[in-house]
């Protein structure tokens, strides 16, 4: 079972997730709430899966919430989908560096809500294809020239080359196609780059490889989703 927190600071929008979540055999809603203080006691308690936050709540927004809820020793299972509209995009790469697995538009489709729940939850990361671009486009204009990280040492060459197709935003079946290799190989390099460079998930991937320079502006995919 998906246990669920829910932090948004309208009702009606919690009360919606709330009826289309728990109508699923598989999930569960175990609380909800309107504050980013909320939302950071209620994880503390709850210890839940997922949790869908709001970006932009009074009393400590979602960004925040994010960084405290990811940096709690006892959240280490707990992923965030962030839940955003065209009108925050300037807060969607740091939320990605604070942790955030997941990012969806308020007026997704019920279907692809679902999904994204799931998808976090076993998980992996996932951007809606709205939203990666924007992610792909701030990146691009905030990555400077860089030596890549010290940490890059312990991958290997094929493994870099992995990471620079994440960064331009390649999912594990397109990674695959580009390198001739099956998905599933494709998917163990990922894991493993993650398991070497502490990288919780895919969305952190992609700033690490801009951030480290093996991805430059204007090399990512558009309209790709991770």
């Amino acid at each position: 079972m998906i246990r669920i927190l829910l932090a948004d600071d309208q009702t009606l929008i919690r009360a919606g997730f709330r009826a289309l979540l728990s109508a699923e055999p598989d999930m569960t809603v175990v609380a909800e709430c309107g504050t980013g203080r909320d939302a950071v006691r209620l994880a503390a308690r709850e210890h839940p899966d997922v949790v869908l936050m709001d970006i932009r709540m009074p009393d400590g927004d979602g960004l925040e919430a994010t960084r405290q809820i990811m940096a709690g020793k006892d959240l280490t299972g707990t992923r965030i989908i962030i839940l955003t509209t065209f009108e925050l995009d300037e807060y969607i790469a740091e939320a990605v560096r604070a942790g955030a697995a997941g990012f969806l538009v308020k007026d997704t489709e019920p279907e692809e809500l679902l999904r994204a729940v799931r998808v976090v939850h076993d998980g992996d990361a996932l951007l809606s294809p709205s939203v990666t671009r924007r992610i792909m486009a701030q990146l691009a204009v905030q990555s400077r020239a860089a030596a890549p990280p010290a940490s890059l040492d312990q991958i290997t060459e094929r493994e870099r080359e992995v990471l620079r197709l994440v960064g331009e935003g390649l999912n594990n079946a397109e990674i695959a196609e580009r390198l001739f290799i099956t998905p599933l190989t494709a998917k163990t390099h990922v894991s493993r780059i993650m398991t070497k460079l502490l990288v919780r998930d895919r969305a952190q991937l992609v700033v690490l490889a801009y951030e480290s320079g093996l991805v430059r502006p204007g090399w990512a995919a558009d309209g790709v989703t991770l």
